[in-house]
């Protein structure tokens, strides 16, 4: 039927650009998943599939009439509230249930200036979705004259609804999507709402139906008929870890020896000349940590010797335990009420045109720390106005103490995903590659200059890097850093192998070619490495002066 495939059309020919970007993102609460669909909405031009299940969580649209169709307080049976911008009454999400978020290009109904046919579109999700059930086995699925989703027994005089739809189009492009119901707990639905305000009929799942199908088995499907559907079956799927076992990177027996001698290019030259001593006594008086010495990081005499260093606050103990990290983690005192006011006059001494201020993780604390870093913020601005300030940050659990961060407004908010998406688990296992997008994707909605980074070395694939430079330039961050992991210790996760130089400068100027501003890519980048000039270089592109980027910065080759 060529009204199905007329509905999507990608803005570039390219098959690069074609490909539709599928993500299995795992367990994702609803508000974080939003703000990477409002990002990838509003930054990116290519053609996406997020699929994810959700805690407890109760969404409607702004016409929803909640006085009539939430029979419950949401708090009271574990479930979140959440307004949204789309069409439709009061429906649930929860576990068992696929969600799915398509982010697409709409071709226009009458021409090239014309608005979208949403239509036709509603209709390719429909199908999309009655297709898979049909291919699952299930009978007499289809639509149900007069009432949105999809819908099984639809023939009886009893049909259920099994996949709630709610999408939303604006100049061309696509959000939202459908929720089909796996192994939901359908209580949620029957007891506490009523769905999508339609009282007359039941729901279902397609365990309730007989089908012992899991949530994977049932998105594998969706997206190979998706990518058929969308993009011409061209695909580029990428998952988080769907259990901790299929994330082992299996490297342990081919990894590199801890003893191994490294290659040249990651030998860095140490020299402590007397801007380096300068530095340290003006740290060690004023009792301030870096994370130059707590990391253990290979740049450290280069960053000293410019007079700069990076300073960590909150303490020097953290309360996460990622495998990669040297940080302390015993356990934290209470944040110094002093430290921000010290952190500021060591900025004001050392003459700094750019301070980095990063932190350790503290979820001990009610917001994370997010409300220390900001009075830093403030304390430096007092004392040194013309500082540019970049905070490494935390993801403070998604919550909304983010929001008192991005209040005081750094000039670069960096938050590292640290790795691809199928590594997240291992690599740190109280953080999560949807969140972190989500950080950033926040934090660039507040109108920051976002700034990630990740390792190589770790077991990662060529094809998962690519993704999470997609992944980073669809959610609009401007600044990527890009280096080799280094093991600290015998207790850490092992290298997989050393990176060659030359791969960083692939990914520098393929991250370049997906739009990000500025990628610093070496085997010894580190977050902060170069920061002032990334930061430069990011504000005169935005400001349209002429700037060279430097990509993969080669130490020592």
């Amino acid at each position: 039927m060529p009204r199905e495939n007329s509905a999507v059309m990608p803005r570039e020919k390219s098959n690069f650009a074609s490909k539709l970007n599928v993500r299995w993102l795992g367990k994702v609460p609803y508000r974080e998943a939003l703000a990477v669909q409002n990002a990838m909405f509003k930054h990116s031009t290519r053609q996406h599939l997020l699929m994810l299940e959700h805690p407890h969580v109760f969404t409607y649209g702004p016409n929803a009439d909640l006085e009539k169709n939430l029979k419950c307080d949401p708090q009271q049976v574990g479930a979140e509230l959440v307004k949204v911008n789309r069409g439709g009454d009061v429906t649930y999400h929860g576990p068992g249930q696929l969600v799915v978020y398509p982010i697409l290009n709409l071709a226009s109904k009458h021409g090239a200036n014309g608005p979208a046919d949403m239509q036709a579109y509603v209709f390719n999700v429909e199908q999309l979705v009655i297709d898979t059930l049909v291919r699952l086995g299930v009978q007499n699925v289809g639509r149900l004259n007069g009432y949105p989703g999809v819908w099984v027994d639809v023939q009886s005089d009893v049909p259920k609804k099994i996949c709630a739809i709610g999408v939303r189009v604006s100049r061309g492009r696509t959000m939202h999507g459908f929720a089909l119901n796996v192994s939901t707990d359908l209580s949620f639905m029957r007891e506490h709402i009523v769905p999508c305000g339609i009282s007359e009929h039941d729901v279902t799942s397609l365990h309730e139906l007989g089908f012992d199908v899991t949530v994977q088995q049932v998105a594998d499907l969706v997206s190979v008929l998706a990518a058929q559907r969308f993009a011409g079956g061209e695909i580029d799927r990428h998952d988080v870890a769907w259990s901790a076992e299929s994330t082992k990177t299996a490297t342990t027996s081919s990894s590199v020896q801890i003893s191994a001698r490294k290659p040249d290019w990651l030998r860095p030259h140490v020299n402590h000349g007397p801007e380096v001593l300068a530095t340290k006594k003006t740290l060690r008086d004023l009792n301030l940590v870096t994370v130059c010495e707590e990391a253990g990081c290979p740049n450290l005499s280069e960053c000293w010797a410019d007079g700069t260093a990076t300073m960590m606050v909150l303490g020097e103990r953290c309360t996460r335990a990622c495998g990669f990290c040297l940080i302390d983690t015993r356990k934290p005192l209470a944040p110094d009420a002093n430290e921000p006011l010290r952190v500021a006059q060591a900025v004001a001494k050392m003459k700094l045109e750019h301070a980095v201020l990063t932190m350790v993780a503290r979820d001990d604390l009610a917001d994370g720390g997010m409300s220390h870093v900001a009075q830093c913020i403030r304390e430096i601005r007092i004392a040194s106005p013309s500082t540019r300030v970049e905070t490494l940050i935390s993801d403070a659990k998604g919550t909304d103490a983010l929001e008192t961060l991005f209040a005081e407004r750094p000039d670069v908010l960096n938050h590292n995903i640290e790795t691809v998406a199928r590594l997240q688990r291992e690599v740190r296992p109280s953080a999560g590659y949807a969140r972190s997008l989500s950080v950033l994707s926040r934090a660039n909605a507040a109108g920051l200059v976002t700034k990630s980074g990740f390792m190589l070395g770790l077991g990662e694939t060529k094809e998962e890097v690519e993704a999470t430079l997609i992944d980073l330039a669809a959610v609009g961050v401007q600044i990527v850093t890009i280096g080799q992991y280094l093991r600290p210790s015998a207790e850490h996760l092992p290298v997989a192998r050393w990176a060659d130089p030359q791969e960083f400068a692939y990914f520098a100027k393929f991250g370049e070619k997906l739009g990000i501003k500025h990628v610093e890519a070496s085997p010894l980048t580190r977050s902060s490495y170069h920061a002032k000039q990334a930061a430069e270089s990011t504000t005169a592109q935005a400001s349209g002066e002429p700037v060279v980027v430097r990509l993969a910065q080669v130490a020592n080759s």
